[in-house]
């Protein structure tokens, strides 16, 4: 059987050799035209004036389209339609698309761009947390309040208190491949788009919409992504309709793509913010009462921002029962880039608060971190008396205390607590650090009409395979995954299945390749298409030598009926000949969800998915910088499908989450201005920057819940993993002082924050 085989990435020979083909690789006709946007020059006001004679006297210049010259709606907007692809006249980002540019070349057309002419009114912009609360500048009328018990009481009765606030930045994308999209118009108004999207339906939509054309007019086409990670949910919009809308206007295929400059500074980004908490506790660090205030900055459109604070309110808890808490949740709106979908899609931005809680009380009590942490966990599996989390759902599948325990005598972790502290004790300058932090992270998508998918399956009468499904590859894996669902069901080697591009010709009203759903949702409408020809396959073959259906058996690539057995290929020969239907689409849609988001009460996830990290880092306290010495994970995939893919989606997300906390930070001038918009000011991970010992282990166990052969969710979970990074570190600036006040470290923990930290330290 494949699944559960550690076989490479489908494409993985391409990938190295350079051979993947990704948008901007396309081979186009010759007369395609390439396009640019014209971007505001400030960040908030309005153009007054808009001088574009230039512009459009440019070499090579062919067209240039305003606001005005849409055919259909003005909009790119996922959410409230408070995006419009062009300005018409309000501005709101300093990097806000006013125009386009199509030229005959990439170049040209950027070149061009420039040349515009803008006179603007300009208004000072909102820009910060304090500027929104005091404009009152939000999503929604107020904050949204989630509650469970009588926080208030309970912190009126507690024994201990403390309280605090804790920073965090955003984080930029930073995909190799970046925004790009090319558009070929065909007959009768038709149009096919080739979109770099985790959303092919949403950029069907949205090209429909702003044509005035159906969506059955409207074929995209996705094969790969070089990078993705929510950044290419929502924010390839503007690019595949400016494409669609030039290409029928000139009726001439249409590419654009961002240059890296263009791509960070017009796109959205991780959504920063501030939380403030109030936490009561007892002598051995349990917690009996907590207040949350999260700041959530959320940009100058809606975009995605409700879920993504929603669901940082959902994962306030982490792993740990709480009995009486209120979590409040404040959506602001500034005039900077539309903060977006990011990889955990807020819940990174929920656990930081919780985990710096937990270091805080054992700061407190001058006790080990872990046994707050541990007094604290939601109990293992079965549960009595029932857990619920604070929206009511109850924990029926826990493992942490379990696996925290297989990670921490794995990877010695009291021994190396007291390693630390001898080394602490003995070297004045370099300070080591060391935490173990927990993951416990819901899988399904918030929106619950989005838990649904569809596939198409093909058997040819050679006995090869085409698989369809509407999930798109961005690097993770996923298509090579569900090949090998589709190699299991039929009992074949995976080489015998075709795996295509995602299109919405074939599968259509998709959901975004998002929320860690990829593999949980296409595996099982794989699963159900191919169950489908198969049972047809068997149903025929049983006819024909007079045993029952459930008899026939399919593995490794033979067909047994009775006692005659034969490859697949002349099983499915025998089949066509006789006319059986070798094609078969499946369906799949998440069981037992249910979400109140107005009462914050319900089951919005199926499951849960578990893991831990133990980092150790080394500090230098004269000059910030910072070094992770060793980090060890075990990680809970359930029935992994792929051990190999999982661990790689493993690693990268730990590096991912461990740039975010310690040195990946955006930064805007007083004017809106983003000043980190390149990566000669933008520091993303380098091979260098990872681990010097890497430890990764994959937790034994199968899923409680139904999913396909088991197996459980990795693309977000491991994301968190990196907060055991922010915690070690904070724990080796303690080390700089008598441990009479905490460190307050900062996200990101850059050289200079960490300086700061110590600083603070020193002052005591």
């Amino acid at each position: 059987m494949s699944v559960s085989k550690p076989l490479a990435h489908d494409t993985a020979p391409l990938h190295v050799n350079g051979a993947a083909r990704y948008v901007d690789d396309i081979p186009l006709p010759a007369n395609a035209v390439h396009l640019a946007f014209g971007l505001s020059p400030i960040a908030r006001g309005e153009f007054t004036a808009l001088d574009l004679s230039q512009v459009k006297a440019a070499d090579g210049v062919i067209t240039v389209l305003t606001a005005n010259d849409l055919p259909g709606e003005n909009d790119t907007s996922p959410s409230a339609h408070d995006e419009p692809l062009l300005s018409t006249g309000a501005l709101h980002f300093k990097g806000q698309p006013i125009f386009i540019v199509a030229a005959t070349s990439h170049h040209a057309a950027r070149r061009a761009a420039k040349l515009a002419k803008i006179e603007v009114n300009e208004t000072d912009p909102i820009l910060t947390i304090e500027a929104a609360l005091a404009a009152n500048s939000r999503f929604e009328d107020g904050p949204v309040i989630w509650s469970k018990g009588d926080s208030d009481r309970a912190l009126a009765k507690s024994k201990n208190e403390l309280s605090g606030s804790l920073p965090f930045g955003g984080q930029e994308h930073f995909y190799l491949e970046g925004q790009a999209a090319a558009a070929l118009p065909g007959e009768n108004g038709d149009v096919l788009v080739h979109s770099s999207t985790q959303h092919p339906t949403e950029i069907q939509h949205k090209v429909a919409h702003a044509l005035n054309i159906p969506m059955n007019a409207v074929r995209v086409e996705v094969r790969r992504m070089g990078g993705g990670f929510g950044g290419k949910e929502s924010q390839g919009n503007a690019l595949a309709v400016a494409c669609a809308v030039v290409a029928t206007k000139l009726n001439r295929p249409a590419k654009m793509r961002y240059d890296r400059d263009d791509d960070m500074i017009i796109t959205g980004k991780r959504h920063d913010g501030r939380i403030d908490y109030r936490v009561g506790y007892d002598e051995n660090g349990l917690i009996t009462g907590l207040e949350f205030e999260h700041y959530i900055r959320c940009g100058w459109s809606q975009d995605l921002s409700l879920p993504v604070a929603d669901r940082a309110m959902l994962h306030s808890d982490n792993a740990y029962h709480l009995k009486d808490v209120k979590i409040t949740s404040h959506r602001l709106k500034t005039n900077t880039q539309s903060a977006t979908a990011y990889r955990g899609f807020g819940g990174p931005q929920g656990m930081i608060g919780i985990e710096r809680v937990m270091d805080e009380i054992a700061f407190a009590l001058g006790i080990d971190p872990l046994a707050v942490r541990r007094a604290n966990f939601y109990a293992d599996a079965p549960t009595k008396p029932r857990q619920t989390t604070p929206y009511g759902m109850t924990v029926e599948d826990g493992i942490i205390n379990a696996l925290v325990e297989k990670l921490a005598n794995s990877a010695e972790y009291d021994e190396r607590r007291k390693s630390v502290a001898k080394w602490n004790a003995e070297n004045p300058i370099l300070k080591r650090g060391l935490a173990l932090t927990p993951v416990k992270f819901g899988i399904s998508f918030t929106l619950t009409h989005l838990n649904q998918a569809g596939a198409l399956v093909h058997v040819y009468q050679d006995g090869s395979i085409h698989l369809n499904h509407g999930g798109t590859e961005m690097g993770q894996g996923l298509f090579q995954k569900v090949a090998q669902v589709a190699a299991s069901r039929f009992g074949v080697d995976v080489s015998n299945i075709k795996i295509t591009a995602t299109d919405t010709a074939k599968v259509p009203n998709t959901s975004a390749t998002a929320a860690s759903s990829g593999s949980d949702l296409n595996g099982m409408a794989v699963q159900a298409a191919c169950d489908t020809i198969k049972g047809r396959i068997a149903s025929f073959l049983a006819n024909q030598f007079g045993v029952k259906a459930a008899t026939v058996k399919f593995a490794n690539g033979l067909v047994s009926a009775g006692g005659e057995t034969m490859p697949f290929a002349k099983a499915a020969q025998r089949a066509y000949e006789a006319r059986v239907s070798l094609s078969a689409t499946g369906f799949y849609k998440t069981p037992k969800i249910r979400w109140d988001r107005v009462r914050g009460q319900g089951r919005p996830f199926l499951y849960f998915a578990y893991g831990a990290s133990i980092s150790e880092v080394l500090i230098d306290r004269l000059t910030g910088e910072n070094r992770i010495l060793r980090t060890d994970i075990l990680h809970d995939c359930g029935t992994s499908l792929n051990p190999a893919l999982d661990r790689g989606q493993i690693e990268g997300g730990f590096v991912q989450g461990a740039g975010w906390v310690s040195m990946e930070e955006l930064v805007w001038d007083d004017k809106g201005d983003l000043k980190t918009h390149a990566p000669s000011t933008y520091k993303i991970p380098a091979c260098s920057d990872r681990p010097m010992v890497f430890n990764v282990d994959l937790w034994q166990g199968e899923n409680r819940e139904d999913t396909v052969y088991r197996s459980k969710a990795v693309g977000e979970p491991p994301f968190m993993l990196g907060l055991s990074v922010l915690a070690a570190l904070s724990d080796a600036v303690a080390a700089c002082g008598d441990g009479t006040v905490y460190p307050n470290l900062d996200a990101p923990a850059t050289p200079e924050a960490i300086l700061r930290a110590v600083s603070g330290q020193e002052n005591t």
